[in-house]
């Protein structure tokens, strides 16, 4: 009997170290043909990384890609595409968000077992103590509201600050992940959608400039603060706290029951939500992509799909197992999350080659205003630097 060829296999994510060895381990466990090698990343810049392992040419079969950066890695030829891997039956039951994040140039290049979820977390016990208002996907609190409820959630004992805006991750792709909705509610963006030509007069236009002004006002009216700290409002220090789904974990461990968790505000342009996750593509040196498709149709399975998205709080890649999630179903804790994308409200960072750029000037811009620098200047340095980078690269063509 021949030995199995060996599948490499890297993963970039945190959230799902300990599950994706199991999976990995039950792989290897069901079938001989492959084995699944897997190598667990701790690099800060993940893709920064990834890219100066691919000028040498030794990536691995099987790649973990954060959403935002598919386009990218697609564009320099790392990968390869997954159409002819995935069946019709697979493709109609993988969620439109899934679909649209993993999709460059009208191919599939990735494909991830969940979606994220970026929600308000809010502490139940000061809500009522504050008098506010519950809100709903369909009827989400007005910019009016939300300020209102910080307003009223600041004088409640017990908290030192409403909001809770994860600061403390430092200028990283959370910024772009979890702000970039707050300028699409204000009207803005980080580019020119439209092939992606400029982010001049876009990411520093009145409507981007007018929604970091407000993000900055909430920090000088001290509802909320840049704090290194992480654990604010698992301490009951802070009424709200506006991330993901990855945290739901240590939250619900610490709250109990009073956790909730609510969309995010409507700021006058809909209600918008981050979206885009962690996912699987195929290297284009990979020497076996059967076996990597092998590996990457087990992690796409019904079963294990249920069984990470359950563990970490994300939403489901499937349609047909989010009436199985215990989470995000219809009567789950978090299925504010899965109402979110699916009623259209998810927002998704620029699928473009020069998205790394974008993310790392955006947050840095990001981090400057929070710390007081005048908004239209920071936003404007940032809009040269991604134009700048469009030039270099000849508008990154196809």
């Amino acid at each position: 009997m021949a030995a199995p060829k060996t599948i490499a296999v890297w993963s970039g994510s945190t959230d799902q170290r300990g599950l994706l060895k199991a999976a990995t381990l039950a792989f290897n466990s069901v079938q001989q043909a492959y084995r699944a090698e897997l190598f667990a990343a701790n690099y800060q810049n993940y893709a920064d990384w990834v890219q100066s392992v691919a000028v040498s040419g030794a990536l691995p079969c099987l790649l973990e890609v954060d959403g935002p950066f598919v386009a990218e890695f697609a564009w320099r030829g790392y990968l390869q595409a997954l159409d002819k891997f995935v069946s019709p039956e697979m493709r109609s039951d993988l969620l439109p968000s899934i679909l649209a994040q993993g999709t460059y140039d009208g191919h599939l290049y990735s494909l991830a077992q969940r979606d994220s979820g970026l929600g308000l977390w809010a502490n139940r016990r000061y809500l009522k103590a504050a008098s506010v208002r519950i809100p709903t996907v369909a009827q989400p609190w007005t910019l009016a509201e939300f300020e209102q409820a910080m307003d009223k959630l600041a004088r409640v004992d017990g908290v030192d600050y409403p909001l809770d805006l994860a600061v403390y991750t430092g200028a990283s792709e959370f910024f772009a992940y979890a702000y970039l909705p707050i300028l699409a509610g204000f009207g803005g963006d980080f580019i020119d959608r439209a092939s992606y030509p400029k982010a001049g007069g876009v990411l520093d236009g009145p409507q981007s400039v007018a929604a970091m002004t407000r993000l900055q006002g909430w920090f000088r009216k001290g509802w909320a603060r840049a704090v290194d700290r992480n654990d604010d409002f698992e301490k009951g220090k802070t009424a709200l706290a506006w991330t993901g789904h990855w945290r739901y974990t240590p939250f619900r461990a610490a709250l109990g029951d009073d956790l909730l968790l609510l969309p995010l505000p409507d700021f006058g342009h809909g209600l918008k939500t981050g979206m885009g996750s962690w996912g699987w593509s195929i290297t284009s040196t990979c020497p076996e992509p059967a076996g990597a498709w092998a590996f990457l149709s087990y992690l796409m399975s019904a079963d294990e799909v249920l069984r990470i998205s359950d563990a970490i709080g994300a939403v489901p890649a499937r349609k047909s197992v989010l009436a199985r999630s215990k989470l995000t179903g219809s009567h789950g804790a978090l299925k504010v999350f899965a109402q979110q994308l699916f009623m259209g409200h998810g927002f998704p960072r620029p699928a473009t080659p020069g998205y790394g750029t974008i993310s790392k000037a955006f947050a840095t811009a990001a981090g400057a205003i929070i710390a007081g620098a005048d908004v239209q200047t920071e936003l404007t340095r940032a809009a040269h630097t991604i134009d700048e980078d469009i030039a270099a690269n000849r508008g990154y063509p196809q």
